[in-house]
């Protein structure tokens, strides 16, 4: 092929003159860089490859990273795994075997991105979210994606949504709302975890975790710096109380002091609260995980204890009245898997009392069939968002939709031992979801989504609004 059969059959000639022209127009300060832009946006963007490997998570646990490349570029993501691993054989390996059969999943997930996947996605428009995320879904057809793995079918879309953004020059959380149909301009209220509990830290405490809501910030940088100041009062008061020993922290960050109640766990925060200046501007909420410690149809609140007094056993009727008196006696505003994840009647009974947000995480696993029930039934009214429980990113905005549509909150969430990825603060802001669960001010794979949305914040500017106050009704216009 000669040099003008080449010029010709790409247009070249035409192409480089419409860029001259532009840069002219906008008189532009370097043509060279702005023709080379120009030109870079006329070629449109194809996804020429998918590449997985096995990395480690907050947990030093194995996890799926991707990179996602194009004709112009790679973009990379990773996921969390789902969790530990169940069955029988999972049950009676212990923490190493359960390790080496995760191990053993996320291999097998990087083999399948690294052919089938790269395969299906090579050719496809990094913009077109919906079609990319369904050709990775008509991949796994099996029950909740036991064959690739939703965390490794959430690192591939992810990927994708970044490079759908990059070929629109739009920050990620924009192409988000985009995806949505509405405008990002929204900052979550961050539930900010302080204390450990439950199989999450090795304290006495049965409840997973006890978060703070500083509602009363005036944006998110203030409800950030109100947390932290607030969680590192709370060091100071259990060094004070407990001693060195009890300033351990759990999984997620937060502190493990050597305590068994509720309301010690409550009392502390309180304190630590007050001191910081905080009192009124700062709410509270637990995950109690109550699946991790229903036997039967009882709950045993001892169940970490090697001396069980058989005091603590409690029915679910029981667990009403304590949440109760918790609610009435502390600025409690949301409980999150207050029941076994299949109690479906008194997670209803609690709802229906109205005493405060009622968050499904067990109960619903994001899945859509579900939240259609919990919406029927009124069983709770509020969505715990774990993306990998999902699988993709068009099915997460579908279920943060549905969770909308009902006038439920939704509260995104990381994982266990989650990646430095902080995709999930861009879901936060581009899904207008109001609240926002990555751990303590502590961990790094926390940090990450923090930061980020204090990123998001600036660049915002006067169009951010944070919701404060109206953290269960956020929207978007």
């Amino acid at each position: 092929m000669s040099v003008q059969e080449y010029l010709e059959k790409h247009l070249l000639s035409r192409k480089i003159e419409e860029a001259v022209n532009a840069a002219v127009r906008a008189k532009a300060p370097d043509p060279v860089l702005f023709i080379a832009g120009h030109m870079r946006r006329a070629a449109p963007a194809v996804i020429t490859r998918v590449r997985a490997r096995q990395i480690l998570d907050g947990h030093g646990a194995p996890a799926v990273e991707v990179e996602l490349h194009t004709n112009k570029a790679v973009h990379r993501a990773s996921a969390a795994g789902a969790g530990a691993p169940e069955g029988a054989a999972a049950d009676s390996a212990g923490d190493s075997g359960r390790r080496k059969i995760l191990a053993r999943s996320v291999a097998d997930a990087v083999r399948v991105i690294n052919d089938k996947v790269s395969e299906a996605l090579v050719g496809m428009d990094p913009q077109q979210q919906a079609q990319i995320d369904q050709a990775i879904m008509d991949l796994d057809k099996a029950r909740h994606k036991a064959e690739l793995g939703a965390n490794a079918m959430l690192a591939v879309s992810i990927a994708a949504c970044k490079a759908g953004a990059a070929e629109k020059e739009v920050p990620l959380y924009k192409h988000i709302a985009d995806l949505v149909g509405k405008s990002a301009t929204t900052l979550p209220v961050p539930a900010i975890t302080v204390i450990n509990g439950g199989k999450h830290a090795g304290n006495g405490l049965p409840i997973q975790e006890i978060m703070i809501l500083p509602v009363g910030a005036k944006n998110f940088e203030e409800a950030m710096k109100m947390g932290s100041e607030t969680y590192h009062h709370l060091k100071d008061i259990i060094l004070e109380k407990y001693g060195a020993e009890s300033c351990n922290i759990g999984d997620h960050g937060g502190f493990a002091p050597n305590i068994s109640s509720i309301s010690e766990g409550l009392d502390l925060v309180i304190a630590a609260v007050e001191r910081a200046g905080y009192n009124g501007r700062i709410k509270l909420a637990i995950d109690v995980a109550a699946t991790d410690f229903c036997f039967g149809k009882k709950y045993d609140l001892e169940f970490k204890s090697t001396k069980k007094s058989d005091q603590n056993f409690k029915t679910a009727d029981d667990m009403i009245e304590i949440y109760s008196r918790l609610c009435s006696e502390y600025p409690l505003v949301s409980i999150e898997q207050p029941f076994d994840k299949d109690d479906w009647e008194h997670s209803k009974k609690l709802t229906t009392l109205e005493l405060c947000q009622v968050a499904g995480d067990d109960l619903l696993m994001s899945d859509p069939e579900r939240i259609k029930r919990a919406v029927n039934e009124y069983t709770c009214n509020a969505l715990v968002l774990k993306v990998n429980q999902v699988g993709t990113v068009t099915e997460a905005i579908e279920v943060v939709k549905q969770a909308k549509d009902a006038h439920w909150g939704v509260m995104v969430s990381h994982r266990s031992g989650d990646t430095e990825d902080s995709f999930v603060a861009d879901l936060a802001v581009g899904a207008a979801a109001g609240q926002i669960k990555a751990g303590a001010p502590c961990r790094g794979e926390c940090l990450t989504k923090y930061n980020q949305l204090l990123r998001i914040e600036e660049e915002l500017g006067s169009e951010g609004v944070y919701v404060g106050e109206n953290w269960r009704t956020a929207s978007a216009s």
